[in-house]
């Protein structure tokens, strides 16, 4: 018998052991897809007093500060570098500078609005105050620099780039000019430098040196480029000369010492270099273009506008597509023809004629650009851009905004450009007009104006003009001029200008036809005076001289604006004037109300007789109007009391038959601008008193 093995307990198969329920809430709890809502959050405990346990969720970035805050802000552009704490920006006001200069050199926004500023910015310059000799010479001279130009210049550069930095070149007079000053106006030097020209020189070349940044003693030095370095270095003209030799002693030593160096700084003379700042304050060294928080907008368009053209270049990869054959329960595909229709395209030699049953259908595969370029996304940009260049022309022609929201953006323009002109005025041209006329020994020296900018209708001014030409108060030259420029003369210009009006006037010119007298008019030779024309209404003197009054002379008065004699002519004293008084007609409100109500029931009586006389129920629309005409003639011809009786008569003959009458009603018609029928029922309402009787 065979022995029966039996199995080890050992060896029987255990049962899985059952876990905890703890370690199964917290596998549970792990295991868990990590939701978008969860991902800022921690699970936590909380034991509670019955020995259980729960989790919450706690914001775990809402207690975290972030140190990155305002990370955009802190690394902006300062115009001054600082080596610790803030100021760490990669780019300088050098770089800040050229960014402009590139932005306005090749985007259009940019331009466009620094050159419409320039544009509205300059004007003609004239000048008050001082001497006429020193207005007169101070015009000559920026003839001579061409200042308008000069003007162009200064405010590109300011609005450019903020910094405008003006360098003099000045002229030595010639002996025989300094005689000619000293005469006119008292100079006393021996040698006299006026200047011929100004240079704006490149921001970005200029650097400052100095011990605090508010300190007025500061020294600036231009780094002079390649090419000026190679004109220094092998001077090929008398001006390159003159240059190298005005340079001081260590400059040239640079110069020459290290001929491969390019980082050369030429110290620019203090008295003849001038700066002009936009907006500056006492400590920055330099400004912060106007344009400069614009740029990451316009390179931000820029960027768009580049996506949108390399989209639109995959326009020409379209494909082809050809689908042929059915199922293959209904046929399925033919690999020969498959072939046959992939030799047709690929042969480009021969024209392309398709011949297929209905299971080819070919169609174009065209990329879905649209969306993609959509103009919408250009709106933010364009806005942001506008706004920081303050560019008056946005929504003009657009539909986009109202008309008061572009006069209050034309009010702002008009504002910034007044600020500018003033810098230029008060920074640059008075100083530099005081030190000229300080040099040349003038006693006093006028102050330089710009012409207002008119970008409003002026109409109401321009009559006040007129007024006061009219009056007399501004000759014909100055009412041109206010009417150009308006702009009013002074006291003594207007004195001036008067005394010539006087003189001119005498010669019988510039005489008003309103007002004047011809006795006052020497060119009106043919004038006869009334009391000549006409002895008889002369009154004779019965009384005879006395000869103790001796004949009055009298002495020939200079003429006036207008003439003080007014009234009745000399020699018609005693004459009695017929005057010729009318009663002002006035006519009854309740009159005019009753008589249209008598003249509507009159025109019914007309419609009834023609009627009867002609023997019809209802009239036509002629008839009716031929009533209405009938009834016109009678109210013009007759008194409110007799129309009602006169009606068989006037339709049997209607024709006016009280012409005076008619004339009457006429002369209101004429007089009020009415027509016959109100002007007759006026006529029949008038208020009768004694005078109108």
């Amino acid at each position: 018998m065979k022995e029966k093995k039996e199995t080890p307990k050992s060896a029987a198969p255990k049962k899985p052991r059952k876990p905890r329920a703890s370690t199964a809430k917290k596998e549970k709890a792990s295991i868990g897809p990590l939701m978008t809502s969860t991902a800022g959050y921690t699970l936590e405990s909380v034991s509670h007093s019955d020995s259980s346990t729960s989790t919450y969720r706690r914001n775990k970035s809402g207690n975290i500060e972030r140190t990155d805050k305002f990370t955009n802000i802190e690394k902006g552009l300062i115009p001054f570098k600082t080596y610790t704490g803030s100021g760490q920006s990669g780019i300088s006001i050098r770089d800040a500078i050229i960014l402009c200069q590139k932005a306005y050199y090749n985007f259009s926004v940019f331009r466009n609005t620094i050159d419409l500023m320039t544009e509205f910015s300059s004007s003609d310059i004239y000048f008050e105050g001082g001497s006429k000799k020193s207005q007169k010479f101070f015009e000559s001279l920026f003839k001579k620099i061409n200042v308008f130009d000069l003007q162009d210049r200064f405010f590109r550069e300011y609005y450019r780039s903020g910094n405008v930095f003006f360098y003099r070149f000045d002229a030595k007079l010639k002996p025989a000019d300094i005689k000619k000053i000293s005469q006119t106006f008292g100079a006393k030097a021996k040698t006299v430098k006026i200047p011929f020209r100004y240079v704006i020189l490149n921001p970005a070349d200029i650097q400052i040196s100095g011990s605090l940044n508010f300190s007025q003693a500061r020294k600036y030095h231009k780094v002079l480029t390649d090419y000026e370095l190679e004109r220094v270095r092998n001077p090929k003209t008398e001006e390159d000369r003159e240059i190298y030799e005005a340079l001081d002693p260590a400059t040239k030593k640079k110069i020459k010492g290290s001929p491969l160096s390019n980082a050369v700084l030429m110290l620019l003379d203090a008295d003849r270099f001038h700066a002009v700042f936009y907006k500056k304050q006492d400590y920055e060294p330099f400004s912060v273009p106007m344009g400069y928080p614009v740029l990451e907008d316009i390179n931000h368009k820029a960027e768009l506008k580049r996506m949108d053209m390399a989209i639109t270049r995959t326009v020409q990869q379209a494909i082809l597509l050809v689908t042929m054959g059915t199922e293959p329960d209904k046929g399925g595909i033919n690999q020969e023809n498959l072939l046959k229709m992939q030799n047709l395209f690929e042969n480009q030699s021969v024209g392309r004629v398709l011949i297929a049953d209905y299971t080819t259908d070919a169609k174009f595969v065209i990329p879905q650009i649209g969306d993609i370029l959509d103009p919408k996304k250009y709106d933010v940009v364009n806005a942001d851009i506008n706004s920081g260049l303050n560019n008056m022309l946005t929504g003009v022609d657009t539909g986009g905004e109202k008309f008061a929201n572009i006069s209050s953006k034309v009010e702002v323009f008009i504002a910034r450009l007044r600020q500018a002109r003033l810098a230029f005025l008060n920074d640059f041209l008075t100083p530099e007009i005081k030190r000229i006329s300080k040099s040349l020994g003038f006693k006093n020296y006028p102050t330089p104006k710009l012409n207002e900018v008119l970008l409003r209708d002026n109409t109401e001014k321009y009559r006040v003009y007129t007024r006061m030409a009219e009056l007399g108060l501004l000759t014909p030259e100055e009412l041109f001029e206010a009417l150009d420029t308006n702009k009013l003369p002074n006291k003594e210009t207007s004195m001036d200008s008067q005394r010539k009006y006087i003189n001119d006037r005498d010669e019988g010119l510039y005489f008003p036809l309103v007002g004047g007298s011809p006795v006052e008019n020497p060119a009106m030779e043919g004038w006869v005076p009334q009391e000549v024309a006409h002895p008889e209404l002369q009154k004779t003197n019965t009384t005879p001289p006395s000869k103790k009054t001796a004949p009055k002379t009298t002495t020939p008065k200079k003429s006036q604006t207008t003439s003080p004699n007014v009234g009745r002519p000399s020699g018609t004293k005693g004459i009695p004037q017929k005057e010729k008084t009318t009663a002002e007609v006035n006519f009854s409100f309740e009159g005019v109300k009753q008589n249209i109500v008598k003249s509507q029931d009159l025109e019914k009586l007309v419609q009834k007789e023609l009627r009867k006389k002609h023997k019809k129920t209802r009239l036509t629309k002629n008839q009716k109007e031929v009533a209405e005409t009938i009834s016109h003639i009678i109210i013009s011809n007759e008194t409110p009391d007799k129309w009602s009786e006169c009606v068989a008569k006037y339709c049997e003959k209607p024709v006016d038959q009280n012409a005076e009458q008619v004339r009457r009603v006429e002369d209101i018609a004429i007089k009020h601008q009415l027509d016959t029928f109100m002007a007759s029922i006026l006529f029949h309402s008038t208020i009768k008193n004694e005078e109108n009787e």
